[in-house]
């Protein structure tokens, strides 16, 4: 069984009860779980100062390489302003001598992606202990996923999506919620991937705005330095009466009208209560046989 160690680099957890949920959930099935003083932890909006959680960060280069994993609480805004502040040499180090598994979404990109383009480190884009193990129904298939990603050293997803033609491509998986990795855009926290395979995923975000982030990254160039682009989930991505027809479909159509890196869609990773694990610097090959894409996933850190 694993050890999980609680971090709250982001927003104060205003969901106690489903954190609590989650502690207990992952207690009965036989993990441990260490550092909860951070669920109730705050300062302002966040889940305490700067400092403690800048701290939950840098001190995670002395986390044990047996069976423990780092779990972010909830995502929400705070960690770009601890970019600059993270230790990142220490825990590139630290994930080279041996296994640091890391774990979150949402608000956690910026930290993920920023230890990515510094140290080339792999972490996971997966479930948070409020959200997610401490919701009230539990998703099987989030479980499933989040286990055979820190598990498996080499697994495969598979999902009905949809591409204009079959194609398959090979690079460094990447990416995570949208709007971080556009907040990212022109600072040393933006990897620079060539021939990756970018999945993205984002809440709460019209398909226009969806739309609007895309282009911006096609426009920086970083769209075409691309083997391909997976759209994840985007969560109450609603349309209305006003948009006329337009929506994440027409959104996909039209940025495949102007790049000519394929993009596939249909991938349950995000915010969605279903959703996968992915590893963001692992190496991944994607192949689309006009039903099915298939995801193959290998080079990251497992639990021993």
């Amino acid at each position: 069984m694993a050890i999980f160690h609680l971090i709250a680099p982001s927003g104060y957890c205003i969901q106690q009860q489903a954190a609590e949920r989650g502690v207990a959930y992952l207690r009965e099935t036989g993990h441990s779980v260490e550092n909860t003083q951070v669920i109730s932890r705050r300062w302002q909006r966040f889940a305490g100062s700067d400092a403690e959680r800048l701290a939950d960060l840098n001190q995670l280069v002395e986390l044990s390489e047996n069976q423990t994993i780092a779990l972010a609480v909830r995502g929400g805004y705070g960690l770009t302003r601890l970019l600059d502040a993270i230790d990142y040499a220490a825990l590139g180090k630290r994930a080279r001598r041996g296994p640091l598994l890391i774990c979150g979404h949402s608000d956690f990109t910026a930290f993920q992606l920023a230890l990515l383009a510094q140290e080339g480190s792999v972490t996971f884009s997966g479930p948070m202990l409020a959200g997610n193990f401490g919701a009230e129904n539990l998703s099987e298939f989030t479980l499933d996923h989040f286990w055979q990603a820190l598990r498996e050293p080499h697994f495969t997803l598979r999902w009905p999506g949809y591409a204009p033609e079959p194609f398959s491509a090979r690079g460094t998986v990447w990416g995570g919620n949208l709007a971080m990795l556009m907040s990212l855009l022109g600072t040393p926290w933006m990897p620079r991937i060539e021939g990756g395979i970018l999945v993205v995923e984002d809440i709460n975000e019209h398909p226009y705005r969806v739309e609007r982030m895309l282009l911006q990254l096609h426009q920086a160039g970083v769209l075409a330095r691309q083997s391909a682009v997976v759209l994840g989930s985007f969560s109450a991505a609603k349309p209305n009466d006003y948009d006329n027809g337009y929506n994440l479909a027409e959104m996909a159509h039209a940025l495949r009208s102007r790049i000519a890196v394929p993009i596939v869609d249909g991938l349950a990773f995000g915010h969605e209560p279903d959703t996968v694990t992915l590893p963001l610097g692992a190496q991944g090959e994607l192949v689309y046989d006009g039903r099915y894409a298939h995801l193959t996933l290998s080079g990251h850190p497992t639990l021993r």
